[in-house]
């Protein structure tokens, strides 16, 4: 068999191939990889904010809102879910201006016709009365005979925690509301045109908030892991 001459690499590549890895590396500009094993570059900041991140009362968020521009990016860090199939059963409907001032002013008819308590109506009415941004992240399962229905639901309610962590890392107030109104059919096909299957995983509203949310109290830890090794 002939054997391939060998290359010639000319003095410029001769004093590289001579150099130490790291050197020879940065001339040929090529980024070292990490080992296929190894673990993620510990984030810090990312740890501390989801050791202390807190959602903002609904009723401490005020204007300046977020705007297109401003909201865009959230909803796309949000729709980093995990998301079993690749379905995207989820979507999301942003209220804002005369949206909101028509849902609340649904809220009485529909929740009366659904037999709702005159409180629980009044407060829907409120919630969506005096907000100024709200991102209603829609719970649309998708056909399929691999990922179960609870799995497509599971994932949008991960949506809207995404959502909400999205905002107050980026300096906005945030919080995740439900109720009657996330699931009632009277209220959600005329308000929100959903159709059969569809509900809401969440109503987050988005705002400034210029105080301190007061924290509550946190679960405790023991009474709530358990620990299996058999």
């Amino acid at each position: 068999m002939r054997r391939q001459a060998p290359l010639s690499l000319g003095p410029a590549g001769a004093a590289i191939w001579q150099q130490p890895l790291e050197a020879a590396r940065d001339a040929a500009k090529i980024i070292p990889t990490k080992p296929e094993n190894s673990m993620p570059t510990r984030n810090q900041a990312a740890v501390d904010f989801l050791t202390t991140r807190r959602s903002c009362p609904a009723k401490l968020l005020k204007a300046p809102y977020p705007d297109r521009a401003q909201l865009e990016p959230l909803l796309t860090m949000a729709a980093r879910t995990p998301d079993h199939g690749k379905l995207e059963p989820w979507r999301f409907i942003v209220l804002q201006g005369a949206a909101l001032t028509r849902l609340a002013d649904l809220a009485e008819p529909a929740g009366a016709e659904a037999g709702i308590p005159e409180d629980k109506i009044a407060k829907v009415q409120t919630a969506f009365a005096s907000a100024g941004l709200i991102v209603a992240v829609i719970s649309s399962p998708k056909p399929s005979e691999k990922i179960p229905l609870i799995e497509q639901v599971y994932s949008a309610g991960s949506v809207c925690l995404a959502l909400v962590n999205a905002a107050l890392a980026s300096g906005w107030g945030a919080n995740w509301i439900s109720g009657w109104a996330a699931y009632e059919d009277r209220f959600l096909q005329p308000g929100l045109g959903l159709t059969a299957g569809e509900t809401v995983a969440g109503y987050i509203h988005l705002g400034s908030c210029d105080s301190t949310p007061p924290d509550r109290p946190r679960p405790n830890l023991n009474a709530i892991t358990q620990w299996v090794d058999q």
